[in-house]
């Protein structure tokens, strides 16, 4: 997928959305993926990640709401990542199957040493 068009499909006004955009247009490293996933599944792992971030004192943008649209989904999704330039901020992006149109996005700050996740 080339950057402007996975710019136009974070254009949503959530917090996660819009540094996820601004971290693409300052350079960020990003990939995503060919084939699509259960949406299900993904809201199991990363339900389960919350609460473990949740238990470190880390709170993830968006990534609540990302589990919740991810429940209520019910049909596969494409995963994006992407990595801001300065390698300060982690974003999740969830797609439809097609890759077309954003279902969810979440972001999180990077783990330092002092504060493992």
């Amino acid at each position: 997928m080339e950057r402007h068009a996975l710019e136009r499909l974070l254009a949503g006004d959530d917090e996660a959305s819009a540094l996820a955009r601004a971290a693409l247009r300052s350079g960020a490293t990003y990939s995503v993926g060919d084939t699509a996933h259960p949406s299900e599944r993904h809201a199991g792992v990363f339900g389960h990640r919350l609460r473990r971030m949740r238990m470190h004192g880390v709170e993830p943008l968006g990534l609540e709401r990302a589990v919740q649209l991810l429940s209520e989904h019910g049909r596969p999704v494409r995963v994006g990542l992407i990595d801001s330039a300065d390698r300060t901020w982690h974003f999740l992006l969830f797609l439809t199957e097609n890759g077309n149109a954003p279902v969810a996005c979440a972001a999180w700050q990077r783990a330092t040493k002092e504060s493992p996740l």
